[in-house]
Formats: C-alpha cells, structure tokens, sequence
C-alpha cells in the first residue's frame, strides 16, 4: 500500500483525495492543513462586526477547503477562466475535467442553476458595448454556490472523506519537505517526519510564498509567475442590474493604455458584501462575498492589474505584499476605502463624507483615505483607466461615488515547471492549485486535483503489475 501525503486542504489538495477514493485506490491518504476542520472554522466578525485578527490563522483563508468555503462559492465552467492549467494539459483536456468536476460539486449539493450560459440579446449588447469600449467580454457559464451553502458543501466532502479512510492531520503546520538524492520522501509536520511515496503540495494562495520558499531552499524547477494588484470597487445594485440580470458575473479585460498591463474584472458579487480577509504578518486583504439568502443594495467586484516582472526580480509575491503593506500602514492596520470622485479631485475620502452618499460600504470597518498614496502608479493609472472603459459598458459604473477598497491582492507562486503528468524536476513530487501558479479559483483548482489523482492511479496500475 503506498502512502500519500497531501499538503494543504484546499480545492486542489481536498479533490484529489476525493477522486482517488471514488476511483477505488488502495492508497493511505493523509491530507495535512494548517486551520481548522470546516465545523470549526468561524468568523468572529459576524458578531464583532471588526476583524479581530485570529490567532494563528484567519477562519476565512485558512482551514479545510481553503477560501473556498467562506468565499462566494462562483464555480466557472470555462477553460478560458481560472488559469494557465490549459497551457499545461489542452483546452479539451481542462474542459473535460471541469464538466466532470462540476458534477462532483453537484453530488454533494450545488445549485444546479447555471447563469451565464444564454446568448441572449441582453449579452450580446453587453458584448458590443465591451467591443466598443476596447474589452472583451469572457463567455463563462458559472454556478454560484453561495458562502453560506459552500460551508455546507464542503462539510459534506470532509465528513466523505473521513468516512472513507482519509487521515485528516487539522491545525497542522508543514515546516519543511524532506528531498534526498532528487527524490521526495516526505514532510516535517508539527515537528515530526511523516515518510510517504508520493508528495502532493497544495497550499493554496496563502501558501503561495511558502511554496516559493521550498522552492528556492530544495531547487525545485519554477519560472518568474503573475502577481494581481488591485481594488475592489462597490457600486449600487441599480448600476449593475442589467449585467447583473444577464450574466451574474462580468468577465471582463481589457489592456488599457499607456502601459498595456493587462487588467480584468474578478469575482463579481451582486447583492453581495465586501469582506477582509487576513494573511501571515498581519497583512490584511479586500475580498467580496455573496451570500443566496442575505443581499445588500450594493454589487462589488475586483479590478486587478496584473504583473509579470523579468530578469532581474523574481519575487512577484513580496512586490505585492509591500503594496498591501503600505495600505494597511495608511490605514491603521485596516481595509482602506476611497471614492472615485476624491481620487479624481486629487484629495483623500474623509469618514464623515461616506455617510453622505447613495453608496453605504457593506464593509463597516473599513477606513477612509487615500489609496493612491500605497498603490504604485502604473497600477493605480490602469485601473482608473479601465474604470473608464467599464463607464462606457456599465453607465455610472465611473460615478464620483464609487467605492474603491484597498488593498486586492492575489497571491501566485512562481509557475512551478511539470510535466504532463504534474512531475516537477524533484522526483514524486507534485504541486497543484494556486500554489502552483497554474490555477485561479475553485473550478480550475477543483479539476487539477481530480487530475493528479488519475495520475496517480495511473502509477498506482504499473506498479501493481
């Protein structure tokens, strides 16, 4: 019987310890994670109503199934949406495993509503104002779970897991991976070796540096990755309504001039909330929530800028943690909050004006001031610009009153080098999800799980022959 040890609870690392037990392995599982089982992971804040910066870990980043189960739970059905894993395997490849995948999600519950689907005439003008506006609109069929019923569905997948066998090591800290001669042998977990044949590293976006770090310590095979900078705008429902209506969620980029990076719409979340989320070192990120029952008046969505930096830089991760860092210190350790139309005018958002607007800021902690003394300038002039493009698509969506939270930041490790078959260069060891740099979100994470674990078997079939 071989051992497998999966670091990291998230998408990646929780569906291929669920696709090797529906596929009838022999192998001991072991599936290590840092927080807590998802029943334990709770956020304070929804009675606080401020972030009280848990220890070790913040609920919402950290636990079994990662973000995944305190996010807004969007599971997008499109290769083109969620990462580079197609420039690794083919479009049909991914495209498969995503309908495959999608229909895990709906034997443990999901809503089987998908939006996004129809080319009706209400997309197809959206679809031309973006063409005019110098964007292109993303066809991406998504199945929004909810956060609260995404909690739900990933309780179901652990208590599944745990009744076939998987060994859950919970509030479990990963130091180091063990390498001799070029080959994996296994981890330090709390201090202790655990040996096994095969070594599967999928930490999430939180683990992104950590997984940079073992790079760089063990020689593992890894090429300069992206980094995304950005806000996350609020705006009333009435704004958004008719894409709202259309599409659920607009996928929308654009390369706005002068300097071409490219920028894009994330995570959409109609009715929705604007949530914190809390990283290592204290560092605080924006993030956005939709719950099925509970709405607000407002939408919120990210615009994120993204960075590929060459030789000489190499550390994507820590130029975007500077940023964050730099808003947090203007903002007193908290989210930051500023309006459009004060960025326009050149001058800060007091306190005492957000209470004049239509828009209330469904994060109530958030601070007001100004976010483009933190954020760097060729990040800041991409965004506003894109705004603009948006306005054309979205009329009102550039208003004075917009909300612009701070700091967005998605974190992806360098792209680790594999092959076909997720081998990186140090033998029986495999990194999957954002971690990896190969996936952005649930879905596409979600699938490259449920590939390892065909791999796996695959191996699994030669050796027992």
């Amino acid at each position: 019987m071989r051992k497998i040890l999966i670091i990291g609870a998230g998408p990646a690392g929780v569906f291929t310890a669920l696709e090797l037990i529906r596929l009838g392995s022999k192998d001991k599982i072991i599936l290590v994670e840092q927080g807590h089982t998802v029943e334990r992971r709770v956020c304070p804040k929804v009675k606080t109503e401020e972030c009280v910066h848990c220890k070790p870990y913040c609920n919402i980043t950290s636990g079994f199934s990662g973000a995944g189960a305190f996010s807004d739970g969007k599971l997008s059905l499109s290769y083109e949406v969620g990462g580079d894993l197609p420039v690794l395997l083919g479009a049909n490849v991914v495209q498969s495993l995503i309908d495959y995948t999608d229909k895990i999600y709906l034997e443990f519950g999901a809503d089987p509503k998908v939006v996004g689907a129809e080319q009706t005439e209400a997309i197809k003008e959206i679809r031309k104002s973006a063409t005019i506006a110098g964007l292109k609109l993303v066809d991406c069929p998504v199945r929004h779970l909810g956060t609260e019923k995404a909690h739900k569905l990933y309780y179901d997948i652990e208590v599944y897991l745990l009744e076939h066998g998987v060994e859950l090591l919970s509030d479990s800290n990963c130091s180091d991976i063990l390498i001799e001669n070029g080959t994996c042998i296994g981890a330090i977990v709390n201090q202790q070796k655990i040996l096994a044949d095969e070594i599967i590293v999928a930490t999430g976006r939180k683990g992104a540096d950590w997984l940079d770090d073992m790079c760089r310590a063990h020689g593992i095979d890894r090429e300069a990755g992206v980094v995304d900078i950005g806000v996350r705008v609020e705006v009333r429902n009435e704004i958004m309504e008719k894409v709202n209506e259309a599409l659920y969620e607009s996928k929308l980029i654009g390369y706005p001039k002068p300097f071409c990076n490219k920028v894009r719409t994330f995570c959409q979340n109609p009715g929705g909330f604007v949530a914190q989320e809390n990283y290592d070192n204290n560092l605080a990120v924006v993030n956005g929530h939709s719950f099925k029952e509970l709405k607000s008046d407002n939408t919120n969505l990210a615009i994120l800028c993204s960075h590929r930096f060459t030789y000489p830089f190499d550390d994507p991760i820590a130029y975007a943690q500077k940023v964050g860092q730099m808003v947090n210190m203007l903002g007193s350790g908290h989210i930051m909050v500023q309006r459009l139309g004060d960025i326009k005018a050149g001058k800060r958002t007091w306190q005492e004006e957000l209470s004049r607007t239509n828009i209330k800021p469904t994060l109530k902690d958030a601070i007001a001031g100004d976010i483009t003394a933190a954020i760097p300038y060729r990040t800041m002039t991409s965004i506003l610009s894109f705004i603009e493009q948006m306005d054309k698509v979205v009329p009102g969506f550039a208003s004075d009153e917009t909300l612009l939270y701070a700091p967005e930041l998605k974190f992806y490790s360098n792209r680790v080098r594999m092959d076909t078959k997720l081998n990186t260069n140090v033998k029986h060891l495999h990194c999957l999800g954002d971690a990896s740099g190969w996936t952005r979100g649930l879905m596409m994470a979600s699938s490259m799980g449920v590939y390892m674990a065909r791999q796996l078997m695959e191996s699994e079939k030669k050796q027992d022959k």
